[in-house]
């Protein structure tokens, strides 16, 4: 355990880095939109891009690993749905379901699997990141419409597909795939030019988690019922990486040829804290953010623990 936690703290501590320079009012609230700006349009898709043009294309299309990814995030979005639509109507429920699918693979997953697991597990988080990007955050965009009608789920799903559209993270993923499939190399100064970009992305994207973190902290004001949103927090910590890998312990029995390490690098995914985007698109679509934050703050807190633990118990650690 005490080897985990070797890799797994300095990513927690600056998330905590980040969330106190913010509240300490160290970091300005306005410069929050700067960093996320630097790692969302250049840092983090030069990352993927990097992790997607040196791994295998079969690693970044494998359609088992996407069933696997998506039938459980599908089963999270339904199971959170049904549990809270009664009492919080379609807008809420679809948001506080978004939150406890989607876990936070860009801006941590990605750079911590790598640092715990090497190179090769980048391709099952890349091809996890897209499917929520693209699939799971158009669902519930979708569902949370329903309770206004007038053809509101339509649009609002169309409007998702948009986002997704002008989006550069799927753009920086499927560049690398291309660039995998046909073996295609950068020139050497404009290699270099996006590899110190790439490098950049963990350390600031972390930083920048906590930031948004302890915005929303401040911004909330309202108070929000534990009851309300630790539920959901242990679903995204628990139940989804739980229900991954049961699905991949079936797909095994079925004949499935699910590599240990691609495994491994799934649960792990779904056993990352919440994204923290979501309380963006909550705020946009008028859900109830406070509780969305509220979510996302216990689930990156908790995760320090139970992501470790997960490690522990995948890895053989001790």
């Amino acid at each position: 355990m005490l080897a985990v936690l070797t890799v797994t703290f300095p990513f927690f501590a600056l998330v905590l880095c980040g969330y106190l320079a913010t509240q300490a009012r160290v970091l300005p609230l306005t410069a929050i939109g700067g960093l996320n700006s630097f790692v969302l349009f250049f840092a983090l898709p030069c990352m993927l891009f990097r992790f997607g043009a040196n791994t295998p294309i079969a690693q970044l299309l494998d359609p088992v690993v996407a069933l696997i990814y998506l039938l459980c995030g599908l089963l999270v979005v339904a199971g959170a749905v049904a549990a809270t639509v009664r009492r919080w109507g379609w807008n809420d429920a679809a948001f506080g379901a978004l939150v406890t699918a989607f876990p936070n693979s860009g801006f941590m997953g990605v750079p911590l699997l790598v640092a715990l697991l090497g190179q090769a597990s980048a391709g099952p988080v890349i091809m996890t990141m897209a499917l929520d990007m693209v699939v799971t955050t158009s669902l519930c965009i979708a569902l949370s419409r329903l309770g206004l009608g007038n053809g509101s789920a339509g649009r609002a799903l169309r409007l998702a597909l948009k986002g997704v559209l002008i989006n550069p993270l799927p753009w920086a993923i499927g560049l690398g795939a291309l660039a995998s499939a046909t073996q295609f190399q950068l020139p050497g100064p404009v290699d270099k030019t996006i590899a110190m970009l790439a490098d950049a992305a963990s350390p600031v994207a972390l930083f920048t988690i906590g930031a948004v973190l302890a915005r929303s902290q401040l911004n909330q004001a309202e108070h929000v019922a534990p009851r309300h949103y630790v539920p959901l927090a242990l679903a995204k910590l628990l139940l989804h990486p739980m229900l991954v890998w049961a699905a991949c312990q079936a797909a095994v029995a079925l004949g499935a040829a699910l590599a240990p390490l691609t495994i491994t690098a799934l649960v792990l995914t779904a056993a990352l804290p919440s994204a923290s985007n979501v309380s963006l698109l909550a705020e946009r679509f008028e859900a109830h953010g406070g509780r969305v934050a509220r979510i996302i703050l216990v689930s990156t807190a908790l995760a320090f623990v139970s992501f470790s633990a997960a490690v522990a118990w995948l890895t053989g650690g001790p």
